[in-house]
């Protein structure tokens, strides 16, 4: 499909938590993020040179998961013209909301598996003052060396019972391309990794084995080095933090990762992909088989059980 740039980026993720105050902690001292603003039910974070007010909102929920992702338009006019062919779709449409601390208003809509999305144009962008004003102008705020320190928001992964049917949702309300997907033996879709720019991924979906919905796998954001990522490992283990898995290096789009659970159970990744960009507009998506992936990860790393199972929120069976 011809690539289609209506949509500039993943704006930011809204992320609930039933531990908020741990959970605010956690990306605050130990993760590393900033804090932006804070309402009654929210807080609005940011990673050091992240452009936008915020790039996670955590907020206070009875459970864990994800409340809504959100992308920002090309331009006005991208936005109207995304919003036409949302219409259109016959996906489920829920219509304008005002926005809040970090932009204006927004059009949301929802996959076909619950999970709510949302595109705006109109942005508040971070400005930085006092010790937090960069000595260059082209970053938007000074390094700071407190926690794990990543530098911007970079990818989430959600789960679907159906991940070929999330691809067309992706490709037809926000004009995604597919760089990589895994074809499994019974002909399903396992997983596809999604960019609307030129970032290998932006957004992923892996196959939903827990027989939830509107589940979150993880969050991500970057960092500079991969030695950053060893760093936080360090970090993390004097936190009691649980790390799930990794250092390594994934096969698919070739990241060096570690996965974490902040205190309410989300898994929150750390990620560095080097210099990969897609640039070839033509670009064909690499597609892997189920036995390709039985090898594990590029280094020989064995996929870990709980990541094939543990999403949030959790699913709640009956007798338990």
């Amino acid at each position: 499909m011809e690539p289609c740039f209506d949509i500039a980026h993943l704006a930011h993720v809204e992320m609930y938590s039933n531990k908020f105050e741990e959970s605010l902690d956690f990306f605050l001292r130990v993760y590393g993020l900033t804090l932006s603003g804070q309402d009654e039910n929210s807080a609005y974070l940011r990673a050091w040179d992240d452009y936008e007010f915020h790039t996670l909102k955590l907020t206070r929920h009875h459970t864990t998961g994800v409340g809504h992702i959100a992308y920002r338009a090309s331009s006005p006019e991208a936005l109207d013209r995304r919003v036409n062919a949302i219409m259109a779709s016959g996906y489920k449409t829920l219509g304008w909301v005002d926005g809040d601390l970090g932009h204006g208003r927004a059009f949301r809509f929802q996959d076909p598996f619950g999970h709510t999305f949302e595109i705006y144009y109109d942005t508040v962008r971070f400005t930085a003052t006092g010790d937090q004003k960069p000595a260059l102008k082209n970053i938007a705020s000074r390094f700071h060396g407190h926690g794990c320190h990543p530098r911007r928001i970079d990818h989430v992964n959600l789960l679907a019972s159906d991940v070929a049917e999330f691809r067309r949702f992706m490709e037809t309300c926000l004009g995604s391309r597919v760089t990589e997907m895994i074809a499994l033996d019974n002909g399903r879709v396992g997983g596809c990794w999604f960019t609307i720019n030129n970032k290998g991924y932006d957004l992923a979906c892996t196959e939903e084995h827990g027989r939830g919905a509107a589940r979150l796998h993880h969050l991500t954001y970057a960092t500079d080095t991969r030695e950053d990522i060893l760093r936080a490992a360090d970090i993390f283990l004097e936190n009691g933090v649980h790390i799930e898995t990794g250092p390594h290096k994934h096969a698919i789009q070739g990241t060096f990762f570690l996965y974490v659970w902040e205190p309410a159970g989300n898994r929150v990744e750390l990620a560095n992909a080097g210099a990969r960009l897609i640039l070839a507009p033509d670009w064909e998506p690499v597609i892997w088989t189920e036995g390709e992936r039985r090898k594990g990860q590029a280094w020989g790393l064995r996929t870990i059980e709980t990541f094939h199972t543990h999403g949030t929120p959790p699913v709640q069976f009956k007798g338990d």
